[in-house]
């Protein structure tokens, strides 16, 4: 508890658990992969040895590998491989990942025999590269053999040993030198490789598979080509915004009662009319589920006054991060109750599209970088 004296204590567990080699499944030059199988709860895992062909491959990457780890254990989708254990000698400069057996075949090869699944996939994709950007996380290196898609039709994102963990803008600049499979974007004019970087790969990966499999049903075609955009400028934003325009072509057939549209806007208007500028690391938040309850919070706390006295009391219910909002700026606690009340009421199709458009209308809200200063605004 807390306040509490707490004693330390390492906890070891003496007993060992051996496990069957079945086969390798490839080598590199910073280890190899194996498969192995555990008898008594009868499942197959990858396990990942960090082993350089060089020392000073070992020495110098090793750093490299417990990233990764780190990473893999931020890291929960079910489009992403998960990591169950490891295990380091750090004496030695080694290491192993236990990880998830993929049993299926690298994303290119499983499309040329079902490119009826396309869309399907295309979009699994994407809820996978938008949980990694809500972690700040950059995989680094997009290609067919890092997106498997296993036997149940399951895509699976793999290999971070590229990947980073943003602490800071300034950790945006200078990517890192891989051999590009596709023709690179603007971005590397500049030394920068970021989200819209990783979306420009992903778009190209698919326009390369749509081309050589010559699929023509694909249900994200205009999506597709601005993911592909040289530009940075011109290309979409950000996987949050794919997958806000997917849903919404998804489900562009359920309708809305004037009534339901008038609330809804009243409170879209409100909120974004209370926000100045959203600072460029600062993420909606999408569950429909932590928004009610955000705003069921703060309802309570206001729900005998006219006006909310402090607007912030309303905006960190749907961000998470930095921004200014306006000092003399008036939301009615009718507004807030009408718009908390209709989205309970909401099925679950449009609890999520009420969402989706109201981060649309403020992802048009001007960001800023994190050294940027106000000087009439409240910075949050």
């Amino acid at each position: 508890m807390p306040g509490d004296h707490v004693t330390e204590k390492i906890i070891k567990f003496v007993r060992r658990r051996d496990l069957q080699f079945i086969r390798e499944l490839g080598a590199g030059a910073c280890g190899k992969t194996v498969l192995l199988y555990d008898d008594i709860i009868d499942e197959y895992f990858v396990c990942k040895k960090y082993s350089p062909i060089t020392d000073s491959l070992k020495y110098k990457l090793f750093n490299n590998f417990i990233q990764e780890i780190k990473l893999l254990h931020l890291i929960n989708h079910p489009n992403i491989v998960r990591v169950f254990n490891y295990f380091l000698y750090p004496e030695q400069y080694t290491g192993y990942i236990l990880m998830e057996n993929v049993n299926g075949t690298d994303i290119e090869d499983f499309l040329k025999h079902h490119p009826e699944n396309t869309s399907i996939v295309f979009k699994q994709l994407i809820s996978g590269f938008n949980h990694l950007e809500q972690l700040n996380i950059l995989h680094r290196d997009i290609r067919p053999q890092n997106i498997l898609v296993n036997d149940q039709g399951i895509v699976k994102i793999i290999d971070f040993g590229f990947g980073k963990k943003i602490a800071s803008r300034q950790d945006f600049d200078k990517s890192i030198s891989l051999n590009w499979w596709c023709p690179p974007p603007r971005d590397f004019e500049q030394y920068v490789y970021d989200f819209r970087t990783e979306i420009y790969f992903i778009g190209r990966l698919f326009e390369k598979i749509l081309e050589e499999v010559q699929i023509e049903e694909f249900s994200y075609k205009s999506i597709l080509k601005r993911m592909c955009a040289t530009d940075p400028q011109e290309r979409i934003k950000s996987f949050a915004s794919i997958e806000q325009e997917i849903f919404s072509e998804q489900f562009s057939e359920i309708e809305f009662t004037d009534y339901e549209l008038e609330i809804y806007r009243n409170f879209a208007i409100a909120v974004f009319g209370a926000i100045s500028k959203i600072e460029n690391g600062t993420k909606f938040i999408y569950d429909p589920d932590a928004v009610i309850r955000n705003l069921e919070l703060s309802h309570r706390k206001v729900m005998l006054e006219e006006v909310v006295p402090n607007t912030n009391l309303v905006l960190r219910c749907l961000l998470d991060g930095a921004y200014y909002y306006k000092k003399q700026y008036n939301i009615e606690v009718t507004v807030l109750k009408e718009f908390l009340d209709f989205l309970r009421g909401c099925t679950k199709e449009k609890r999520n599209i009420v969402i989706s458009n109201l981060y649309t209308k403020l992802d048009n809200i001007t960001r800023y970088d994190i050294n940027s200063e106000l000087d009439d605004e409240i910075p949050f």
